[in-house]
């Protein structure tokens, strides 16, 4: 009996214990939690709320402090705590602080992968820990949630000012006052006034604001050309943006997308190495003479800072305003230079715009300054021009590392991604335009066009090299910048992987998967000059003989198809460029081996194209010399398909049923 009642009491006593188990002991008791509580304890005001005050508690993880890169002491932990209690699905687009001022945090919902996710100011919500509700020991309801990231508000660094939940209009004109990093914004302040645009920035709601630093207004025109409509375009109306929950490439329009102009803002992302770097620019899409069309890209310098009417983002140069040569734009993102930054520093006392030691084509700009050679006059003396910019990450693919070495190859694989007129993707994708010369003798650039998810995307392919275009139509005064994600001219492929990923040859490809003609093309050991048909030239076929392109692409029909191809490919201890091909057949006809017997080629040079003549016919080779790690394609604009190869009967034309045994007789009567 006495032992029943020892157990009865022991339950009783642990259920109670439960039942009072409050929200300050799941904190205390939480080893991830430990750096916050810590925080927490140390905060009287704090410890009181929790003590007597329904709340709502975002609790930080360890491991969000340690990225956290400003001063995690106890004045942040109010910033925290709400005075109301809410489980997730209950918060609204903000909720007040306990913060002095009772500054907002920004409540924002997405759905990320098929998972919504849930974000406060910048820091993601971990959903499967949070939503704890229990109630303190004076039954006040309070819920805790846990976060991935420290929330921080504006904090005044100067006693003498204190700055209390400031609007973006109070934010600009106590920044001297803020902890903003030594980054001024004084400049954009004063074109804000100048141009009576105050009420943009003190307008109640929510709303996402770029300013841009002191050190963005140089040259000196540049600040003159911060007009009322330029302002407007560094505003988001109605939504507040933070970077982590703001997908990239989404465009948003901003208070200058109006009638006669239209302006839109989107974020991006660049991964370079452990390094991640959030950029912003402005697209605008219908401009006036003092606004040209074109983007405008800006590296955010400070992000994410929560004011009383939305998010404000320091950038490093003014959106919208289109003052820089091509050449000035890859300047603008110099190598580190310490002993210049020290002195600029002494003498400036802030952060020069040479103190910078990233940028989205820094890497670019090192090749070009470590590689002797005139490619940066030629960038300078050009009128009109548009540079295929490849990305910091794609000077680290590891099929660099040799050619790094051979300046010579630098040189014409820079050339290669110039070309000497303006391309805008607009013009590129509506004017059709599929080619364009480089600087590079005999080499051109490919231009295709593929949708992903509803949005037109643009690659380019050069010297082997198929490249994705991830940041396009950078304006400058003479030119067009287009980022792209791959350096081309530097092969990485086999012949076989190069025409599985090249979407002008896919129906080549496919009709290659048939009894495995396809397997060889990656092998090592050989060397192949293949003649690719591209897509269009199978369209000409099915347009003329549709009962024959259709049997081609049938089960049935394989070891014909099979045959068709072999007489595309050459196999021989090298491969052949076009230009190689064209001097060893500027007098006759030459045979070169192919898979099956030999084919009999000439090449020709007509206004900057060639053209093969096979089988009495002279075939354009749309695209030559796509160099491969075992050969080489030259995309062509015809398939090599004989009349004999094909025959007619009532219902159409057919491939010959005798094919496979003719095939060498007819080779050898018209080759």
């Amino acid at each position: 009996m006495a032992l029943f009642l020892i157990l009865a009491l022991s339950f009783f006593t642990v259920v109670s214990s439960r039942h009072n188990y409050t929200i300050d002991q799941k904190i205390r008791d939480d080893s991830d939690l430990s750096q916050f509580y810590s925080l927490l304890e140390r905060d009287k005001v704090a410890k009181s709320t929790l003590e007597y005050r329904a709340v709502t508690i975002f609790a930080p993880l360890n491991f969000a402090f340690q990225k956290f890169k400003g001063k995690p002491d106890e004045s942040l932990v109010l910033y925290h705590i709400t005075n109301s209690a809410h489980k997730l699905n209950q918060l609204g687009y903000t909720v007040s602080s306990e913060y002095e001022g009772n500054p907002p945090l920004w409540v924002s919902r997405v759905r990320y992968e098929n998972k919504d996710e849930i974000y406060i100011n910048n820091a993601r919500v971990v959903q499967q820990r949070s939503n704890f509700v229990q109630n303190n020991n004076l039954g006040k309801k309070q819920v805790l949630h846990i976060l991935e990231g420290v929330l921080e508000p504006v904090r005044s660094t100067s006693p003498e000012v204190p700055i209390y939940n400031p609007n973006a209009y109070e934010f600009m004109n106590y920044s001297e006052s803020l902890d903003l990093e030594n980054h001024r914004i004084r400049s954009f302040r004063h074109r804000v006034n100048y141009n009576n645009k105050q009420n943009v920035f003190t307008a109640e709601g929510k709303f996402t604001f770029f300013i841009p630093v002191d050190e963005g207004f140089q040259p000196p025109p540049r600040p003159d050309k911060i007009d009322d409509k330029v302002i407007d375009g560094h505003v988001i109306p109605d939504k507040v943006l933070f970077t982590a929950p703001t997908e990239d490439g989404q465009e948003f329009e901003t208070l200058s997308y109006t009638d006669t102009l239209k302006v839109t803002i989107s974020f991006s992302t660049e991964k370079d190495g452990k390094e991640i770097r959030k950029y912003v620019k402005s697209h605008t899409i219908v401009g006036d003479q003092q606004h040209p069309n074109g983007v405008v890209l800006a590296e955010i310098v400070k992000a994410n800072i929560p004011v009383r009417n939305g998010v404000v983002h320091l950038i490093h140069r003014p959106l919208m305003v289109v003052d820089t040569t091509v050449t000035q734009f890859l300047e603008s993102f110099k190598i580190f230079d310490p002993v210049f930054v020290k002195s600029q520093r002494i003498f400036e006392g802030i952060r020069s715009q040479d103190d910078r030691e990233d940028g989205p084509l820094y890497k670019l700009y090192e090749v070009i300054r470590d590689t002797d050679g005139d490619f940066m006059e030629r960038l300078t003396r050009m009128r009109e021009l548009t540079l295929f910019a490849p990305s910091n990450a794609a000077w680290r693919d590891p099929s660099l590392n040799l050619i790094m070495r051979d300046r010579n190859r630098i040189r014409d694989i820079l050339h290669m991604h110039l070309v000497e007129e303006k391309l805008p993707m607009e013009t590129i994708i509506y004017k059709n335009i599929n080619q364009a010369p480089t600087l590079t003798p005999r080499k051109n650039l490919y231009f295709n066009v593929i949708n992903i998810g509803g949005n037109k995307t643009l690659t380019v392919e050069g010297g082997g090299v198929n490249a994705t275009v991830i940041q396009p139509d950078i304006a400058a005064i003479n030119g067009i910048v287009h980022i792209i994600d791959r350096v081309l001219g530097v092969a990485h492929t086999t012949v076989g992987k190069k025409l599985a990923a090249d979407p002008m040859l896919n129906k080549t490809y496919q009709m290659g998967k048939a009894q495995g003609f396809n397997t060889q093309l990656d092998d090592m050991n050989k060397r192949f000059t293949y003649f690719v048909p591209r897509d269009y030239a199978w369209k000409k076929l099915e347009t003329r003989n549709p009962s024959a392109h259709k049997k081609l692409f049938m089960h049935e029909f394989a070891y014909h198809a099979k045959q068709i191809l072999e007489r595309h490919l050459v196999v021989a201890d090298k491969s052949f460029t076009i230009a190689e091909l064209a001097n060893m057949t500027q007098h006759e006809a030459k045979q070169l081996p192919t898979v099956r017997d030999v084919v009999k080629f000439k090449v020709k040079e007509n206004q900057r194209s060639f053209y093969i003549e096979w089988n009495n016919d002279w075939i354009h080779v749309f695209r030559p010399d796509v160099e491969c790690t075992n050969g080489v394609i030259h995309v062509i604009d015809k398939v090599l398909l004989k009349e004999s190869d094909i025959y007619v009967t009532g219902s159409g034309y057919h491939l010959h049923p005798t094919f496979g045994f003719v095939f060498c007789l007819l080779l050898s009567r018209y080759l």
